[in-house]
């Protein structure tokens, strides 16, 4: 059995040395501007330059995670990145983009390759796909059950596999979340999620009549996961061959990361004489790092009851108390309570508005316990504490406060690292580098076509003081639609394409739809789901196959590892918007592949989109491959696994700011839509003359009378 390595969460100088002090093998570190983190201050490449000499002085390794997705207009930027951290030796990086693998398949060779979590790794064709495509490791998602994982290392053959087994759990199937998007205007794909399944939800009736019941009064944190701990799966782990575990927490405190290392150290490292006894004293360490309520996630049941505490807001820390009152007191805004727990000067505390879900983090500056000022307060006193400027509590609303973290401790400086150093080193590199950059930067990012526009800011319009793209013949529109009625019905609609969902009750009904259609039938495409779950496989290219024999030949993949389903088949690929498609370099990962044409990701804003359709058109690949646009309909916003008893099904629940969704219990997993559908219709023109070839119209799930 091979030493599995513990890979420990980094981000700031500080938690770097509380790793490797709690006993980190390897550590991960996000990349300046392109990570699926955003700190108030990333690590800069002169500080991850000096982390890396450092770990391989003592023989450990530095990980860069370069997991969000990049937008067209960043590919210069990620180039000079990569050719640095290239020089850096980074020992991997972890990628979720498509255009990003490219990027480093084709001109940083030296750079190993992870798959993130994000690209939503559940089977094992997914692993053995990337393992093609260039990866050395692949971190599966965080939704696998044990037996998934023992069946999926099975069959990955060198490919090594990476195990989240610490810290916070997203509801939804990471690389799979709309609702940030949705709700606040910020991708999570990108780093930047607002957080929704945090947030309390009212519950309400059929049709949107609320309702008044126990279950909808305590249940308000509808998809608030509790944290992840897997100490006692670790051993089990080991005798699966798992090469990695790590722990999640690139945002948290330096206490926290050391805590939870020393935990997974002390369980990594015990034999089975003393494993019950590692475990006792591993569960002792890890109590002392405040995090929230914690559960074993998937790892034993696909259904575990204990995954969310929907009466708890899913806070992290201790819970101290809670005020409803703001007082001004000598110019400063103050609250009081008696608090549930001992706390003191330094301490940073975490307050959490109801019912409004806003949170607002700071340390404790000042601290009176009745009128006297006292570095500390013991349980069941009753304290008064200075609140940050501007903080308000809403009419009838309440705060929750909890601790989460301890004081300062001052942490160890920069000057145990050589950043000075390296940084000049990265300056002499880049200037030797410079001529390799530029080549790389003119062959990714182009030059636009002489024929190219630019869209202008505001809303969707062509901009005719810009040199006009030339004009398309027409665009084709797909309807996607769950209803055969639709499919074979007299109407009016003439759709070039119809997407049908690869569901139960479509695909029950696919004698129907050939007879019905005829040799019309070549218009209609199998849209695959993005999950497959590695029990689904066989049946899954059972059904693929029958649907070939039957003289189907057209399919949208849901996730880029469907290829594996296809091969040596005579079928046309195209792909769904689930594929995160955001840049040109993304697109021509997909042609590598064999997929015919794209579906834009869902995300994508319209200086985004112009961006893409420029720099795809300058590319000088040869033959273009169609772009499309998802214009119409209700995607689902959360995808998840759990079907918690708290869920109300086909019931209308509410945000805070009063927005509705449903949430609907759909081919084995649970998924919330929004009430309203998005269009984009009215910009059809507009998005046809930027370059769109192919639009879609989402109509499943709705009344299609």
């Amino acid at each position: 059995m091979s030493k599995i390595e513990l890979l420990a969460p980094v981000g700031t100088i500080e938690t770097f040395h509380a790793a490797l002090d709690g006993g980190a093998d390897a550590i991960y570190v996000g990349a300046p501007g392109f990570n699926a983190r955003n700190p108030a201050r990333p690590l800069q490449l002169d500080e991850i330059g000096a982390m890396t000499q450092h770990c391989h002085g003592l023989g450990k390794k530095l990980y860069v995670a370069a997991n969000s997705i990049i937008l067209e207009h960043e590919l210069g930027a990620v180039v000079e990145t990569l050719s640095l951290l290239q020089e850096l030796n980074t020992d991997g990086l972890i990628v979720q983009d498509l255009g990003l693998l490219q990027l480093v398949k084709q001109f940083f060779t030296k750079i190993p390759l992870h798959g993130s979590t994000l690209m939503t790794v559940h089977n094992s064709d997914g692993v053995r796909f990337l393992g093609e495509r260039g990866c050395e490791r692949v971190v599966v998602a965080r939704e696998l059950t044990l037996k998934e994982i023992e069946t999926v290392a099975a069959k990955s053959g060198d490919i090594e596999l990476e195990v989240f087994i610490h810290g916070a759990m997203c509801f939804s199937f990471s690389g799979l979340c709309l609702f940030s998007s949705s709700l606040g205007g910020k991708s999570s794909i990108r780093g930047k999620c607002v957080q929704p399944c945090r947030r309390s939800y009212t519950g309400g009736g059929k049709g949107g009549a609320r309702t008044k019941s126990k279950s909808s009064d305590s249940s308000r944190y509808l998809f608030s996961m509790n944290d992840l701990t897997g100490l006692e799966v670790v051993p089990a782990l080991k005798e699966l061959g798992i090469s990695s575990l790590k722990i999640e927490g690139r945002l948290r405190s330096a206490h926290y990361v050391q805590s939870i290392v020393e935990a997974y150290r002390t369980v990594i490292d015990a034999n089975d004489d003393n494993i019950e006894q590692a475990l006792t004293k591993a569960e002792e360490i890890a109590d002392q790092a405040m995090s929230r309520k914690t559960s074993s996630g998937y790892f034993f049941t696909p259904q575990p009851l204990e995954a969310i505490t929907p009466y708890h807001s899913g806070n992290m820390g201790t819970h101290l108390g809670r005020f409803s009152a703001v007082k001004k007191v000598g110019g400063e805004l103050t609250c009081r309570f008696v608090v549930k727990s001992k706390v003191g000067f330094g301490d940073r505390l975490r307050l959490h508005v109801e019912p409004a879900g806003d949170r607002t983090a700071f340390r404790i500056k000042s601290l009176f316990v009745t009128g006297e000022k006292r570095e500390t307060a013991e349980a069941g006193e009753k304290i008064s504490i200075s609140l940050p400027a501007g903080f308000e509590v809403p009419q009838g609303g309440f705060v929750e406060v909890y601790r989460i973290d301890g004081a300062a401790s001052g942490g160890r400086g920069v000057e145990r690292l050589p950043t000075k150093k390296v940084a000049d080193e990265l300056n002499q590199k880049s200037r030797y580098l410079r001529s390799y950059v530029d080549e790389v930067k003119e062959a990714v990012c182009g030059i636009p076509d002489e024929d190219a526009v630019l869209i202008e800011e505001g809303p969707l319009k062509p901009n005719h003081t810009h040199r006009k793209i030339r004009k398309k013949v027409g665009m084709e529109w797909w309807l996607k639609t769950d209803s055969v009625k639709m499919v074979l019905g007299q109407h009016a609609l003439n759709p070039d394409r119809f997407l049908l969902p690869f569901e139960k009750q479509m695909l029950s009904q696919v004698g129907q739809i050939k007879k019905g259609l005829g040799r019309r039938s070549r218009i209609v495409t199998w849209a695959l789901p993005p999950l497959i779950m590695e029990n689904d496989l066989v049946r899954m290219k059972k059904q693929v196959k029958l649907l070939i024999r039957s003289g189907f030949r057209s399919f949208q993949l849901g996730h880029v590892s469907q290829v594996m389903l296809f091969k040596g088949e005579k079928v046309h690929l195209y792909a769904d918007y689930t594929l995160n498609i955001h840049n040109s370099q993304a697109v021509r990962e997909l042609t590598a592949i064999g997929v015919e044409s794209t579906q834009i990701g869902i995300e994508v804003d319209k200086k985004c989109l112009q961006e893409l359709l420029l720099g795809y058109s300058a590319t000088k690949s040869g033959k273009k491959m169609p772009l499309g646009m998802y214009v119409f309909g209700a995607p689902a916003l959360y995808t998840s696994r759990l079907a918690a008893k708290h869920f109300q099904y086909e019931q209308q629940i509410q945000s805070p700011k009063k927005e509705p969704y449903i949430i609907r219990k759909k081919e084995g997993y649970t998924q919330t839509f929004p009430e309203k559908p998005m269009s984009l219709l009215p910009y059809l023109p507009e998005l046809k003359e930027a370059g769109v070839n192919y639009v879609i119209v989402d109509i499943c799930g709705q009344d299609s009378k």
